[in-house]
């Protein structure tokens, strides 16, 4: 009475009388959306690794995986604080950048006896002190590793004399003492060649940089190679919105498109600092950007109240932009939605506001831009919610992080039925697997039409899958999908005056008796 799964045994082929049990997994295939609320950030830090994603959970988070934020361009954590003002907590990768010239941390403890370097480069690394004392038990020493705002670490009861204490003071620290204590998370150890017994001292660490003298967009962008660097890290993260912090290199503009395209991802760009529209129109152009996979922030940069550092400072909009859309829905456009902890913009700084020309000459160009007021009312947010396309059809917010959310979970999960036999069941099961998603997309309001009608369609028969295509292995599905409208234009037609009419239908109340 074998139990098997199904497909194990071919069931017109038994000899032997018995009762064969088959289990079946279930034969409908659901899918459930990927994450839309992660946001990938590429810039400098005072810790932490380099060009490999880190997953963050917020500023605290960031703080004890990277550093404090720092009053500087390119920093990491300012784009990521402005982001996280936006309101729920968001999913970042945060990916570390360096020109170079970083340095890791050291001392050289008692002239040869050992070396202590810190994990990572980084000024943060000059805040690392290591105390050697007696152990717990006789005759043997203990290793006091802290950093501030860090869990620090003890490795205790090093036993030994000589060079062979430490050596093992160093095997300590390097590979740690047991399950509980494992290696340090903080510093490596190079035993010397010194034989002096230690003496009860704190060392610190010193000689740390950050390697953010000379960013660029190119160090920003990094290079596609394995080991990926920069940008290009992101590869595979499952990012939906990411920017290059401060970066305003138009130079870097087609290269993030094609990355943004091929990812997935919506990249946000911004121009420098204090641009002009008319210059901002002339490099976009020059630049030759169209494409619903960027979406391109006027250099008019924002004030920005850096409790951590003490100062009201400029920095990018992309932070404030990237937070928005990582705690929206993908069905959502950043157009007319309040964006939270703006001091104020450049242009409101000096108590300008946009003319309707100026704000036409930036919606025709594809440029968004933090103003105040919006249409809502006096508050600071995005004024038009599009990406750079010029086709008015694919030019919202909503339009690219839609398409790339439902295009993501349908690669996500329609694999399964690759390798599977091509009948009648198999594309039963494919389509309701599609109409399920598509349907339950609907029915959560994030497609639909204005009328109430069905908001998809899908062809999966023999229709699109002709008898010629399958015999060489194909099986084709075609979707339609209508996304909810944004709306972009209300028009309120007033008409008033004493001489106006107004046209009322008369009712008669009929009472049955």
């Amino acid at each position: 009475m074998p139990i098997t799964q199904s497909g194990q045994i071919n069931t017109t082929a038994l000899v032997t009388p018995d009762l064969y049990v088959q289990i079946v997994t279930p034969s409908i295939y659901l899918l459930n959306g990927v994450p839309t609320n992660v946001v990938g950030l590429v810039g400098t830090a005072t810790w932490g690794p380099t060009n490999s994603p880190a997953i963050v959970a917020g500023l605290a988070d960031y703080t004890a995986q990277f550093g404090a934020i720092q009053n500087r361009k390119y920093d990491m954590g300012t784009a990521l604080a402005a982001a996280v003002l936006q309101g729920a907590a968001i999913g970042f990768r945060c990916i570390r950048v360096t020109d170079g010239t970083d340095v890791a941390a050291s001392v050289v403890v008692q002239t040869s006896c050992i070396t202590l370097t810190a994990k990572y480069t980084g000024t943060r690394g000059n805040t690392l002190s290591v105390s050697i004392g007696p152990g717990s038990a006789a005759s043997s020493y203990k290793v006091s590793i802290s950093l501030p705002g860090v869990v620090g670490e003890i490795f205790d009861n090093i036993t030994g004399t000589g060079n062979a204490l430490w050596v093992n003071m160093a095997a300590a620290i390097n590979g740690g003492q047991s399950a509980l204590r494992g290696p340090s998370k903080l510093v490596t150890a190079s035993a010397g060649a010194g034989v002096t017994a230690p003496t009860t001292t704190t060392y610190t660490l010193s000689g740390g940089t950050d390697g953010a003298t000379t960013i660029t967009g190119s160090v920003l962008v990094g290079l596609d190679t394995v080991p990926r660097k920069g940008m290009y890290a992101m590869r595979g993260q499952g990012i939906s919105v990411a920017a290059l912090v401060d970066c305003d290199d138009s130079t870097t503009w087609s290269t993030q498109v094609t990355f943004g395209l091929s990812e997935g991802i919506y990249m946000v760009a911004t121009g420098p600092a204090g641009d002009t529209i008319a210059n901002a129109v002339s490099v976009k152009s020059t630049a030759g950007i169209d494409s619903y996979a960027m979406k391109l922030m006027l250099g008019d940069w924002v004030m920005f109240l850096d409790t951590v550092n003490g100062v009201q400072r400029l920095i990018s909009p992309q932070g404030f932009v990237v937070g928005l859309m990582g705690n929206q829905a993908p069905h959502q456009s950043t157009l007319n939605k309040p964006i939270y902890g703006v001091v104020g913009t450049q242009k409101s700084i000096a108590s300008q506001n946009y003319s309707s020309a100026e704000l036409q000459t930036l919606a025709q160009a594809g440029i968004d831009v933090i103003t105040n007021p919006l249409p809502r009312g006096a508050v600071f947010g995005c004024r038009f919610g599009r990406n750079t396309s010029s086709n008015a059809v694919i030019h919202g917010d909503n339009y690219t992080r839609m398409t790339n959310y439902i295009a993501a979970t349908l690669n996500a999960g329609m694999g399964i039925y690759v390798g599977e036999l091509q009948s009648p069941d198999t594309r039963r099961r494919a389509k309701i697997t599609l109409d399920s998603f598509l349907q339950a997309l609907a029915d959560q309001g994030l497609i639909g039409t204005a009328d109430g009608t069905v908001p998809y369609q899908t062809v999966l028969d023999t229709t699109n899958n002709p008898q010629t295509r399958v015999a060489l292995g194909y099986m084709q599905a075609d979707v339609k999908v209508v996304y909810l409208s944004v709306i972009e234009y209300f028009i309120v037609n007033l008409e008033g005056g004493q001489s106006v009419q107004i046209s009322r239908q008369s009712t008669t109340l009929n009472t049955a008796y």
